[in-house]
């Protein structure tokens, strides 16, 4: 290992009032229990950058990339993040001590005005994709001109982790694309701890494009961190990440190739495909979670292209030139959202991500509990990816579209605030139409007449409106199929909110657990496939 590179780290401990307001601040939280900290876990010597790896609070990370600490997410919260979230408590302490009435009115009536803001925007989103259609469409006679003999080596990223038996698949839909195979680099990158797979994968007679690249055991043991160890060894000019149950549309690779090859796009890094699914008629669970895919990737994300909006990616099918992956150093091994992440990290450097007119299907997950793990990942890491952006607001301020730093409130920010606070609106709603003889009065007092006449337009038409979206995702794909089941979208909502709940709680006790999703419990789906594709 090599010897670590001397950086000039201030630690916070290191000046007389730091040490006084920490030992205070260590007091209170061991008082209320909130959680035990470290007794280093303010001195920010303690991160050094080694080669391709780093060290920290006396552990060493290989995490095969460059990307530098302070935009990791090696660590949950930055100190002055951890200085404002406490004061963040006092206030509220001090509100309820000081006139709890004014307090929940104050609070009742900021998360109304929220709510009324997020609607407004969703609705200019969708208006904008419905007016613009600003996704990129590649044509098939584009498709048709390319030569072949001039095309380069395309590298796909294939991280796997205990699922070998969806390997198969993922050979046969690697075959089908449209892309000569002398001039593909299919990496399987395996753990080196997940012998099953290694071995499974040895006995079966892969294309000679393909290669199994072991990962060195270490930790932290995530995707992102084989992907980098993947980077370091590609072939490709160009290069794509797809998990093991993906079926891409066979002319993706051209698609985003002529994309990312147009001069005209120079400022554009990254074409990320739609996803959806091939088993979306399984249960109500795959029909709810397809819908939400539809309104995803078919409208929200094309109507933030169309104002140039940070877009966090899908966590595939997402292509970059190599050398442009290699400029942003990868991705963040330590982000369970890695995707995320680094779609962020694209607008926050003052380059763009295009949605072009190809999709990959997927497994949609089937059963409840393997769905809330999934999804918690996922917020955990939009709540990991915040914060670690946070660390530096004006980061966005340096680049010439200033709209930037407010979207990315939005959408990082406020869609995973939402998802925390919307049990608590729910609860407040419900209490007040089944007991409103007893407890109406006292609701009615916390929303003076401007605050209650947005929280109603919010709860009426706002929540109709949001019906209507998933419908319009839906019709665009003509998928009528799936129109029924969107009235039970609350309930999918709810499931939502159980996730971020339990994402928010990993965040503090378990940053860098990768809650496994667990793969292959489709059916054979060659029809949707086919609709798709």
């Amino acid at each position: 290992m090599e010897e670590p590179k001397s950086e000039n780290f201030i630690s916070f401990k290191d000046h007389k009032l730091g040490r006084i307001l920490l030992e205070k601040i260590n007091e209170f939280v061991r008082y209320f229990g909130l959680f035990e900290m470290p007794e280093n876990f303010w001195d920010l010597t303690q991160k050094k950058m080694i080669g391709d790896g780093l060290q920290f609070r006396g552990n060493d990370f290989v995490a095969h990339t460059k990307l530098h600490h302070k935009r990791s997410a090696i660590y949950t919260i930055h100190p002055k993040q951890s200085l404002i979230v406490i004061f963040s408590i006092l206030v509220i302490i001090g509100g309820f001590m000081f006139n709890a009435h004014v307090f929940l009115i104050i609070i009742i009536g900021a998360l109304s005005v929220f709510y009324f803001l997020d609607l407004l925007f969703n609705l200019f989103l969708i208006t904008r994709n419905i007016n613009k259609n600003p996704e990129i469409e590649v044509t098939s006679e584009e498709i048709e001109k390319l030569d072949d003999v001039e095309l380069p080596i395309y590298t796909i990223f294939c991280p796997l982790y205990k699922e070998w038996q969806v390997v198969g698949q993922f050979v046969a839909a690697i075959s089908k694309i449209d892309w000569p195979k002398e001039k593909l680099d299919v990496q399987l990158l395996l753990e080196e701890d997940d012998e099953k797979t290694i071995n499974e994968l040895k006995k079966k007679d892969l294309p000679s494009y393909f290669r199994i690249i072991i990962v060195p055991d270490g930790h932290p043991k995530t995707k992102p961190k084989a992907c980098n160890y993947g980077l370091n060894h590609a072939k490709g000019k160009f290069a794509v990440i797809y998990d093991a149950e993906d079926i891409p549309d066979p002319q993706q690779l051209k698609k985003a190739y002529l994309i990312l090859n147009n001069e005209k796009n120079k400022n554009i890094i990254c074409a990320q495909a739609k996803l959806n699914f091939y088993n979306s008629r399984q249960n109500i669970l795959a029909k709810l979670f397809t819908a939400e895919y539809l309104l995803w990737f078919d409208l929200i994300l094309p109507g933030l292209q169309s104002i140039k909006a940070p877009i966090p990616l899908g966590g595939t099918s997402n292509h970059f030139k190599t050398k442009d992956l290699e400029m942003l150093k990868g991705w963040d091994p330590f982000n369970v959202t890695e995707d995320c992440d680094l779609g962020i990290r694209i607008a926050s450097l003052g380059y763009y991500t295009a949605i072009f007119n190809s999709t990959t299907l997927e497994e949609a997950n089937t059963r409840i509990g393997n769905w809330v793990r999934q999804r918690s990942r996922w917020i955990k890491g939009y709540m990991q990816t915040y914060l670690v952006h946070m660390r530096n607001p004006k980061e966005f301020r340096s680049i010439p579209d200033k709209r930037r730093s407010l979207t990315f409130q939005l959408i990082v920010g406020g869609k995973t605030a939402s998802i925390l606070i919307n049990p608590a609106m729910w609860a407040l709603t419900l209490v007040y139409f089944s007991f409103r003889q007893y407890v109406g009065p006292t609701i009615e007092s916390f929303y003076p007449t401007p605050v209650l006449y947005i929280a109603f337009f919010s709860l009426l038409f706002g929540n109709f409106l949001y019906f209507y979206y998933y419908m319009i995702g839906c019709a665009k794909r003509k998928r009528w199929d799936l129109m029924k089941s969107i009235f039970l979208v609350p309930f999918y909502w709810l499931l939502m909110s159980i996730a971020a709940w339990k994402a928010l709680y990993q965040l503090f006790f378990k940053p860098h657990y990768w809650e496994k999703t667990v793969h292959g419990f489709h059916f054979s789906n060659t029809d949707q496939i086919n609709e798709f594709c």
